[in-house]
């Protein structure tokens, strides 16, 4: 059994937020994961884009309010640099401009700061994977957005199927 630890494939994590007790806090709910390793901490936006390029992760959970380089800047050159690091995005805010604006600019996957441990640990494998996470109230949110409106996410709920809107409906209700 201890073999078979030490051959898993770790998931190399870069945390992204401004306030020391919160990336204090993330670092140890996954030093609890066997299959992940947090290989940088960042303090700012502008770190976070830096220490992506030097340690290259796999995911990159990023806060959105942060000093000198904010998370939705910080994610388009994090995604223009290193396309193959999911961004996870981890904030207390769920205001449409914050959400949207992060969606368009490649993060993966959106969680508020009230969700449980367990669910950013099943999100940060989700993204490594290539799925798309998003917190159900942001879900409700997407789903609601109008489709006329004139603007670079519209198009993506006008292409879903109806079978796609009631799988992702449900899904928002657990």
């Amino acid at each position: 059994m201890m073999q078979e630890t030490k051959n898993i494939r770790k998931i190399k994590i870069l945390l992204a937020d401004d306030h020391a007790v919160v990336r204090e806090g993330l670092r140890r709910v996954m030093e609890q994961e066997a299959d992940f390793e947090v290989v940088a901490e960042a303090e700012d936006g502008e770190q976070a884009v830096k220490l992506t390029a030097e340690c290259s992760p796999d995911v990159a959970v990023i806060d959105i309010v942060m000093p000198k380089l904010n998370g939705i800047e910080a994610t388009k050159r994090i995604k223009a640099s290193c396309p193959g690091v999911a961004v996870l995005v981890l904030s207390a805010y769920d205001d449409d401009q914050f959400v949207f604006s992060l969606l368009e600019a490649g993060a993966a996957g959106y969680l508020l700061k009230s969700a449980h441990g367990r669910k950013l640990v099943a999100a940060i494998r989700a993204v490594n994977e290539g799925e798309a996470v998003l917190h159900p109230s942001i879900m409700c949110k997407f789903l609601r957005r109008p489709t006329h409106m004139p603007d670079k996410t519209a198009p993506v709920v006008a292409n879903l199927s109806e079978r796609e809107i009631e799988v992702l409906k449900l899904a928002t209700r657990g």
